[in-house]
């Protein structure tokens, strides 16, 4: 699916810096024109992905988003750029509070041809703005390894196999580790 140029120039990067990745992405100047086929949407997941490329340095994957929203999520030890490709999205991010638990900060609309930043262990959760379709790409360095997904009802956070999305898994062995957590009390 890619091109020869575009594989050189992901292999290129060595342990690249937050600016080297966005000015990679910008690079690759990917449209949808360059993605004749999307993933399939999975039933009753947010997005269905497609590992476009990988090395030990960088991975690049494009996102089929349905109209639900992801859960609360980190990349792991991993930073990255997400480029709007087709229709828009609401981005929510979150800190972590004392007790582990992600309260939302704020919220931001990005539409077409945006970039935004998720830098590492930070905690955001996407989804579509609109009705049209909802196309994202996503470069990350390193590979994403070790991302933790959020269930605010449950208290609880979830390290997830590499094979899993930002959504509480499934399958027992998607769930590498699960993590009670304590709610605020309430003064």
């Amino acid at each position: 699916m890619l091109n020869d140029k575009v594989r050189h120039m992901l292999d290129s990067l060595k342990k690249p810096l937050k600016f080297e990745l966005k000015e990679a992405l910008l690079d690759l100047n990917m449209t949808m024109e360059d993605l004749p086929k999307l993933p399939e949407s999975k039933s009753g997941k947010p997005y269905s992905r497609e590992l476009l490329y990988k090395n030990e340095e960088v991975e690049l994957l494009v996102m089929n988003w349905s109209e639900l929203e992801c859960a609360p999520h980190d990349h792991g030890s991993s930073q990255g750029w997400i480029q709007v490709l087709n229709g828009a999205t609401i981005n929510t991010v979150y800190e972590i509070t004392e007790n582990g638990l992600p309260s939302e900060l704020f919220h931001e609309y990005q539409e077409k041809d945006n970039l935004f930043y998720a830098p590492k262990k930070g905690v955001h959760k996407m989804k579509a703005a609109r009705q049209d379709e909802l196309v994202t790409l996503h470069l990350y360095s390193p590979p994403i390894s070790g991302m933790k997904v959020y269930d605010l009802d449950k208290c609880a956070a979830c390290i997830v196999a590499d094979d899993c999305g930002a959504w509480w898994p499934d399958e027992q062995r998607q769930k590498v580790q699960e993590i009670r957590l304590k709610k605020q009390e309430q003064a």
